[in-house]
């Protein structure tokens, strides 16, 4: 264990074999963080946060503030971060806000810098967020979702598993797994993510039902529901079941295909 002796270590920190914390770093009581992580220069990591092992935390992150909402009541809420993760210079995670909450990150993300969790946001295993990109509060993504730039995500709205948004985007209503939205657009899906799909490792049949899904969803002239049932009635299984699992779902709607009619209301 290295640990830089102007850092602050508060009594009740719980620090796991082969930890490094660096200089003016603060970490608060009722804290763990997990083996082999490092804890870089001037990063805060406040009450009632887990980190898992393996993890880089970069200079001035700041990990379990308090929520920025003004329902909160001071209750305790948690901060958890998973194994392996990577958390870049200005990142910065907030706690849940209702009592016994958290904010979640699963293991083997990648946060960028300055990329922000606001409360009870729940990351999938691997996903990523480029720089400044800002997730609001009740924010879901799903596994391996690529977060571009400086996109925002509106509260309470779910991205699918392999799902990618533009940087500069704006979505306000779910993206359903694979699909893609565009920078410089609000709530509009442009496609399939169809180079992350082979980079998962998804198979020639299971990206051509994807796609055969995707054009039930988009390209058939039935509205929402109907697509849905469809849908239903065509993928019992795989990753199609997937999508209409995840569009039933939706309560604030799922983004329509650029320049097609609002599908999601």
């Amino acid at each position: 264990m290295s640990i830089h002796p102007t850092a602050v270590i508060k009594k009740g920190a719980e620090l796991g074999v082969n930890v490094s914390v660096g200089p003016f770093a603060y970490i608060a009581a009722d804290t763990q963080i997990g083996d082999n992580s490092e804890i870089a220069p001037h990063t805060v990591i406040h009450q009632y946060t887990t980190l898992g092992s393996g993890c880089r935390v970069h200079a001035g992150a700041v990990l379990g503030d308090l929520p920025q909402d003004i329902a909160f009541g001071g209750e305790k809420s948690e901060v958890r971060v998973g194994d392996n993760c990577i958390l870049r210079e200005g990142v910065t995670i907030h706690r849940g806000t209702k009592p016994d909450t958290a904010t979640v990150v699963g293991n083997d993300c990648f946060l960028m810098a300055f990329s922000h969790l606001a409360h009870n946001v729940v990351l999938g295993d691997g996903v990523i967020m480029a720089n400044g990109a800002l997730l609001a509060g009740y924010v879901e993504v799903g596994a391996r979702a690529f977060i571009s730039g400086n996109a925002v995500v509106h509260q309470f709205t779910r991205i699918g598993r392999l799902a990618m948004i533009s940087g500069l985007a704006g979505v306000g209503k779910d993206v359903p797994p694979f699909c893609t939205v565009q920078g410089v657009r609000r709530n509009e899906v442009g496609g399939l993510n169809v180079v992350g799909m082979r980079r998962a490792g998804m198979s020639p049949d299971e990206r051509k039902q994807v796609k055969a899904a995707f054009a039930v969803l988009y390209r058939s002239g039935l509205n929402f529901s109907e697509a849905i049932e469809r849908m239903k009635a065509e993928f019992r299984d795989g990753p199609a079941a997937e999508i209409w699992q995840f569009c039933e779902g939706s309560k604030r709607g799922v983004c329509p295909l650029t320049g097609s009619d609002d599908a999601g209301d």
